[in-house]
């Protein structure tokens, strides 16, 4: 790279900092205060990753800058304006994305943005969910979790009652609450196998099911580890539902995800020997 180019980034990369500077700060902020987005930080050093594990393929795409990254720049601005004007921080956030997305087609070209479209759109799950749209996916989740576990406790003979998200045992009652929703684990374990789909050496339908295998995966672990806790409530006593015992049952049941999509990624490689094997004989 030369040097002019790099002077070039340098004064681009001073110049975003500095129009976004009071965005990034309050989005850094909500990481710290919000646990359900805590994973953000980690999410543009995954990006990065991904940038630098398709160096070699990078250096072959021809920089060309191309006019139509003032167009997208235009609209990332327009969009960071709207956010504003409707105090919208999601919408602020995203326009980054979208203006970052316009200064690479404009400084290294549109197929250099086409090579980088999936870092780029990986960046999102840095950002918060808007509270409206959190709440729509997250309540419907903690009823169903409610209504499963409820159903599973009660098949090994454990008497309860379920009334919307609590479940009602004859020694206490477990509020299924948004934390228990299995929302977390999902926007994680989706940052986590979106980045292990995009490193993995498949193809690409491949790729497309294991990042979506995060969904079910999430939903499942968590229905368990709720059926787990109604179960030690009832057998052990009200506290295996509260405090250590709790926590640590979620940092099993995340990791228990991550097993299952690390042997469903091992599945799906032996379905593509398996085809070729066959075509071979």
């Amino acid at each position: 790279m030369k040097s002019k180019h790099i002077i070039q980034i340098l004064l681009i990369a001073a110049t975003f900092t500095f129009l976004y500077w009071s965005t990034l700060k309050d989005l850094i902020g909500d990481w710290f205060i919000d646990p359900n987005f805590s994973h953000g930080f980690l999410i543009p050093f995954v990006a990065g990753y991904m940038v630098w594990y398709r160096q070699n393929h990078l250096r072959q795409i021809p920089c060309k800058s191309s006019i139509s990254g003032i167009f997208i720049i235009i609209f990332g601005m327009m969009v960071y304006i709207a956010g504003n004007l409707g105090a919208e921080l999601f919408l602020m956030r995203t326009s980054m994305i979208i203006t970052l997305a316009g200064i690479i087609a404009f400084s290294f070209g549109t197929a250099m943005l086409k090579a980088l479209i999936v870092p780029l759109s990986y960046l999102i799950m840095m950002i918060p969910i808007p509270a409206i749209i959190w709440n729509k996916i997250a309540f419907p989740l903690q009823l169903f979790a409610a209504r499963i576990s409820s159903e599973t406790i009660s098949m090994v003979g454990i008497p309860v009652f379920r009334e919307g998200n609590i479940l009602h045992l004859a020694n206490t009652s477990l509020e299924v609450v948004d934390a228990c929703s299995g929302i977390r684990s999902l926007t994680s374990l989706l940052a986590l196998t979106g980045a292990f789909a995009f490193l993995s050496h498949v193809s690409q339908w491949k790729k497309w099911v294991l990042f979506l295998s995060a969904v079910p995966i999430a939903v499942a672990t968590n229905v368990v580890r709720l059926t787990i806790t109604g179960m030690l409530a009832a057998w052990v006593g009200p506290e295996a539902a509260h405090g250590f015992l709790h926590d640590m049952s979620g940092l099993i049941v995340f990791g228990t995800g991550l097993v299952l999509v690390y042997l469903l990624f091992i599945l799906l490689t032996k379905i593509g020997k398996k085809a070729r094997n066959t075509s071979d004989n």
